[in-house]
């Protein structure tokens, strides 16, 4: 399954699963976002399934947009899924 990844009033909703055949692909869409934008706001709370490809791209982007200096949020709890728990152990 394809993530579908829609804009409202400036926040990027997510949805579907985010493993290791569609985390490279939001990787590149955030980047550049936050290369043109300056700034991204991505909201998890739809994604059905997250792996550790998945966390380990939402981690990518944080330090990505600390380095240049451009501003990541994450909004969501990923429903019940207890993603954010894990996204800065997974190494």
């Amino acid at each position: 399954m394809a993530l579908k990844i829609t804009e409202t009033n400036g926040i990027f909703i997510v949805e579907g699963i985010l493993n290791a055949s569609t985390a490279r692909g939001l990787k590149n869409h955030c980047k550049l976002l936050l290369d043109t934008c300056g700034a991204l706001c991505i909201d998890i709370q739809q994604i059905a399934f997250i792996d550790r490809n998945g966390l380990l791209a939402i981690r990518s982007l944080y330090h990505y947009a600390s380095q240049t200096h451009t501003k990541f949020s994450v909004v969501g709890d990923g429903g019940d899924h207890d993603f954010m728990s894990e996204l800065f152990l997974a190494a």
